[in-house]
């Protein structure tokens, strides 16, 4: 019986439908193919030898597997060290991105705050206008004299307009009642906001969140301009380094690299891309059922 109505319940489709939603299925799988490939050329590359990267082209598998390009980046050791502060900017930096965004988003969104309307619009001027590259240098430098240290990575961007205005318009899309009842049974601004609010936002949260992991992950311009210690470097700043030394490498008669040869520097940036590219690739899964929704939700709400 209950067969039955799922059969009689279940929507016919014209062959036209069903021939558009093939065509939907093989574009996603082709858009699918061209995204992946180039990734996996990267890192076919980064384990070829320079004859096989002078001679083809274009290939997924290479022929001769070297790993004389990973060797050679990791032979001193300093990509480990770029790698360890690289992770401590990013979850630091990431921390005070979220906690400056959230209490900053939290009584914009709010009804009652007096002021958040001509502070939201200061955050927007923010969005449209800056001071430039020089001035932020003398203010980081000069007056702050934050060079050489973290902060100068983390205080100048420790809050996004447009990640904070995402965030501002989620929570204003949280039902009301929610916070009417708590306050009813007793619960602070702060407590409603640590137990209430957060805990419904994991959503925007968790896509914020990337965002600004992504950022200081990638960060470059920033660290050239205020890291020059040698042990402070973060892997971005290391993998220039080794890149630019690659070529160098090549000349080399006194380095041992065996039957195949010294890594082209061609392989040596392929190398150095996967490096830098897989530590942050795989905090992706983890929040992958958050990302869509979060981005989606805290933009189109409020």
């Amino acid at each position: 019986m209950a067969n039955n109505i799922s059969r009689a319940n279940r929507i016919k489709r014209s062959p036209g439908d069903a021939f558009v939603q093939v065509l939907l299925y093989v574009f996603v799988a082709l858009f699918a193919i061209a995204t992946v490939i180039p990734f996996l050329y990267v890192l076919a590359g980064s384990f070829a030898t320079e004859q096989e990267l002078t001679e083809k082209s274009f290939f997924l598998f290479p022929t001769v597997f070297s790993t004389n390009a990973y060797s050679y980046i990791v032979k001193d050791g300093s990509i480990f060290r770029g790698l360890a502060n690289s992770l401590l900017v990013t979850a630091v930096g990431t921390f005070i991105n979220m906690f400056m965004s959230t209490t900053l988003a939290y009584p914009l969104a709010r009804s009652d705050f007096r002021w958040r309307n001509g502070i939201t619009n200061m955050v927007i001027v923010t969005m449209l206008f800056g001071g430039g590259m020089v001035p932020s240098y003398i203010l980081v430098v000069n007056i702050l004299h934050l060079r050489n240290t973290y902060w100068a990575l983390w205080l100048p961007g420790a809050i996004s307009a447009f990640n904070m205005i995402i965030i501002k318009n989620y929570f204003q899309g949280l039902p009301k009642e929610l916070e009417e009842a708590s306050h009813i049974d007793g619960a602070s601004d702060l407590t409603i906001f640590l137990k209430v609010v957060l805990p419904l936002s994991k959503p925007v949260l968790a896509s914020v969140g990337l965002f600004y992991a992504v950022g200081h992950w990638n960060s470059y311009f920033n660290s050239l301009l205020y890291i020059d210690n040698v042990n402070m470097k973060v892997v971005q700043q290391v993998l220039r380094e080794v890149m630019q030394q690659a070529q160098q490498a090549e000349t080399d008669e006194l380095m041992d690299w065996g039957s195949n040869g010294a890594p082209p520097s061609k392989a040596v940036r392929m190398a150095s891309t996967v490096v830098a590219t897989v530590p942050i690739l795989c905090v992706y899964p983890f929040i992958q059922k958050f990302f869509t929704q979060g981005v989606m939700v805290g933009a189109v709400k409020g």
